[in-house]
């Protein structure tokens, strides 16, 4: 989620460097020389799997690219078909249990809770029957009230916030390929909601900590609900993690904020006014109730009787996700980024290996390891710091009493280890066969302004609002200490009349990279989010709305692929294990400004996906196929 709300978080005044601070030109701009340019110094351990001729490799891909557009309709390739399903409002498949959508948006809380929810984010396919039938699981991040009740926020009133947290969450829905198109399965065992209401048990070191008991659980161990629920994953054991992110927009601070509060960027009023009709996002009141948000949930899809589990061991924060990668002695090695400005990138590391048996003989991998921060160095190193207690500076005497603390306040540890402050790390991806790993820096408008961090000659981008793609390369294994690093690209519009706006894209533009993923023949598909509020005029001019491309990694090529309705975000994307089928989600389409919509016109900007007169906006997921029952891509 790359939005400026007024409220967006900027909360990390510590001295650290930034990553504009220790980048090099040499090594900033080489998307455009391709990897062959950079076979020696110091990227050459980290090249092993790419061709030594960047000319000499095969096309990753070979649709014709579509142009930019502005149009309130999804746009592929010729030859390819995109259709949606699952739009939010649609009933999940709960049998005896599957209340239709109300147009006029006056179902109530309790049929929204057996309803796909709001703003359909990170998203992954899990097989049941091959490529044929298998479960979505995909966030719903947060909720444009506005839409999604009659008359908007007026009369706000305790129905209206349940509802709103009843479409949060994650969905659960069965699809199968019926009658050459993809279904939702209607009833299915398998479908589910997990809400902000929903029961989720904490797990790992911060578990019963002092500093997660509440009044309402005084054991700290269950937490009420899920929320801003971003990027996910599919684990290798086959579980979903999923980000919880701006997690305290949802509340209140009043006007006596302890600076472990402001830390954490919050407020004295919160977004969405649910303070006002459930006691305990009110901060004053019940001072621990936010640091039971802001980690990485785990689900395991195949099992509708399982809670879900917060993963303290991987650290409290804005979480826009989790990405697992695995040694060569089997551990499981989780990234993470946390989407807020001059913030951190972090890697945990497991104690165990993973276990053959499937999620149920992982339960508990993801409590024991070692979690680290990311330091980027300006010689094209950087060397991951370990958040262990009583080594360094994590010690009583700097208030982390234990190592409970640590995860819960893992900003203050990361600003006393020195770790780099960065442009909003997004989502991360790791390359199928080379093992590099890929991070958006979506933007950071605050680069530069007052008493923040300054450009340099290394990236000189003062109000940084295009975004750029980093990419680092582990040691020797994905547990190494240290790695190696430089961009991928700095993404623009080379006719803007800004210099830094320009970029360095070989290829179709775009701008605030967001969503990326990799398939399984190393294609980086990269997803945009540019906010509403700066489409289609200034530095956006020409980018116009928010697009999907692919970009081939060994040259460096970009691609676009896919344009999303009006003011849409591109966010999610997973295939079938033939990769004949691709899921990619529509957040927000028809998104306002204000990023609130008014109810007296909740068509202003957009009729996706029903284009009916008057219809609110619906976010959903697009299901893409070629025409010939080909791969995509190819």
């Amino acid at each position: 989620m790359s939005k400026d709300f007024e409220q967006m978080e900027s909360s990390n005044d510590s001295t650290n460097a930034t990553i504009h601070a220790v980048s090099d030109p040499a090594r900033r701009v080489f998307v455009q020389g391709g990897m062959a340019a950079l076979a020696t110094g110091v990227l050459a351990p980290w090249l092993t799997g790419y061709a030594t001729s960047a000319q000499a490799a095969q096309p990753l891909f070979t649709f014709k690219s579509i142009p930019t557009a502005m149009t309130d309709a999804v746009v592929v390739p010729d030859g390819y078909t995109a259709e949606a399903i699952a739009p939010w409002g649609e009933p999940v498949g709960i049998a005896g249990n599957m209340p239709a959508f109300k147009a006029d948006a006056s179902n109530n809380a309790a049929e929204q809770a057996a309803q796909v929810g709001m703003h359909h984010d990170g998203i992954h396919y899990y097989p049941l029957d091959g490529s044929r039938r298998g479960l979505l699981v995909f966030n719903n991040e947060y909720t444009d009230d506005g839409l999604l009740h009659p008359g908007g926020m007026a009369n706000w009133s305790a129905e209206k916030v349940r509802k709103s947290q009843a479409a949060h969450g994650v969905t659960v829905i069965e699809i199968e390929a019926r009658d050459g198109r993809w279904q939702m399965v209607q009833p299915s065992r398998f479908a589910r909601r997990h809400t902000a209401a929903s029961p989720f048990t904490l797990q790992g070191p911060a578990a019963g900590h002092s500093l997660m008991r509440t009044a309402a659980d005084p054991a700290g161990r269950t937490v009420l609900g899920t929320l801003n629920n971003c990027a996910s994953s599919k684990t290798p054991w086959g579980t979903y993690l999923s980000g919880e992110e701006n997690f305290m927009n949802y509340f209140d601070g009043g006007d006596a904020l302890d600076p472990h509060q402001r830390r954490w960027g919050l407020r004295k009023t919160g977004f969405y006014r649910w303070p006002l009709h459930d006691e305990r996002f009110n901060a004053v009141k019940h001072p621990n109730e936010s640091n039971r948000f802001g980690w990485v949930v785990e689900i395991d899809p195949m099992d509708p009787t399982a809670t879900p589990i917060k993963r303290t061991a991987l650290g409290r924060a804005a979480h826009e996700g989790a990405w697992v990668a695995v040694t060569k002695d089997h551990r499981a090695v989780v990234y993470s980024g946390e989407d807020a400005r001059f913030e951190y990138i972090y890697k945990f590391v497991s104690r165990d290996p993973i276990a053959p048996g499937g999620a149920k003989a992982n339960r508990e991998l993801l409590d024991r390891g070692t979690l680290h921060v990311a330091r980027f160095d300006e010689d094209g190193t950087g060397r991951w710091l370990p958040m262990v207690h009583g080594q360094g500076p994590l010690t009583a005497a700097n208030g982390f009493a234990d190592q409970g603390e640590i995860l819960i306040k893992t900003r203050q540890a990361s600003d006393l280890l020195g770790a780099t402050k960065m442009d909003r790390p997004e989502w991360i991806a790791i390359h199928p066969q080379t093992g590099e790993i890929y991070c958006t820096l979506t933007h950071n408008s605050a680069r530069g302004a007052k008493d923040m961090p300054a450009t340099d000659a290394a990236n000189p981008r003062q109000d940084n609002v295009m975004g750029h793609i980093i990419r680092w390369k582990e040691a020797a294994d994905f547990d190494a200490p240290t790695f190696t690093w430089n961009h991928l690209v700095l993404a623009g519009d080379p006719a803007a009349t800004r210099a830094e706006a320009k970029g360095n894209i070989k290829g179709d533009i775009f701008a605030c990279p967001d969503g990326i993923a990799f398939d399984a023949r190393g294609v980086l598909w990269i997803q945009t989010d540019v906010s509403a509020s700066a489409m289609y005029k200034g530095k956006m001019e020409r980018i116009g709305n928010n697009q999907m491309l692919a970009c081939d990694p060994r040259t460096g090529e970009i691609r676009r692929f896919l344009t999303g309705p009006t003011n849409c975000e591109i966010t999610g994307l997973t295939w079938t294990p033939d990769y004949r089928t691709m899921f990619v989600n529509i957040q927000h389409p028809g998104e306002t400004p204000s990023e609130r919509s008014d109810p007296e016109q909740p068509d202003r900007y957009s009729r996706w996906p029903g284009n009916t007169a008057g219809a609110r906006p619906r976010s959903a997921t697009v299901v893409i196929r070629k025409r010939d029952g080909g791969v995509i891509g190819i």
